[in-house]
């Protein structure tokens, strides 16, 4: 099954559908879960948007990498429409200089973190959560890496 990826780009990326869709599947395919149908929802957007939405839905006044949405309380037992995730491209950006890898790499890797959540994951609600999540998504992300779609 491929995940269909609603991509909205409000700055004009120019990063590929296929680099999501690579993503979501090595994610269900680690979680192995098939859906007859799945949709995920993504905005990639500047730090002034995703600000703004994080303020509203968060009551967090600063811009942040990454937003998620969910839109079932079981998406495990009915597919279709997962969710919403949010992508600050100027985020991603720094956070990519900083590490000193490429944007993609650190796009990928923040489309798993938001998937992942979409999928019932919550790194906020203590530790033990954290390590499982952040462990969970570093291991999609190297397979992605080691397997050549993620330089």
């Amino acid at each position: 099954m491929k995940a269909e990826i609603l991509i909205t780009d409000e700055v004009e990326s120019g990063l590929a559908e296929e680099l999501f869709r690579q993503a979501a599947d090595a994610v269900f395919e680690e979680l192995e879960v098939e859906f007859d149908e799945c949709e995920v929802s993504l905005l990639i957007c500047d730090d002034a948007q995703i600000q703004e939405l994080n303020k509203e839905y968060r009551e967090k006044d600063y811009a942040t990498d990454v937003l998620s949405f969910p839109m079932s309380d079981d998406p495990y037992g009915e597919g279709g429409m997962l969710g919403d995730i949010v992508i600050s491209l100027d985020t991603a950006k720094k956070q990519a200089a900083e590490a000193d890898i490429a944007l993609e790499r650190e796009v990928s890797f923040l489309f798993i973190h938001g998937l992942l959540h979409l999928m019932g994951f919550d790194h906020e609600l203590g530790q033990e959560e954290e390590e499982e999540m952040f462990t969970l998504q570093e291991e999609i992300l190297l397979k992605l890496v080691k397997s050549g779609k993620v330089a």
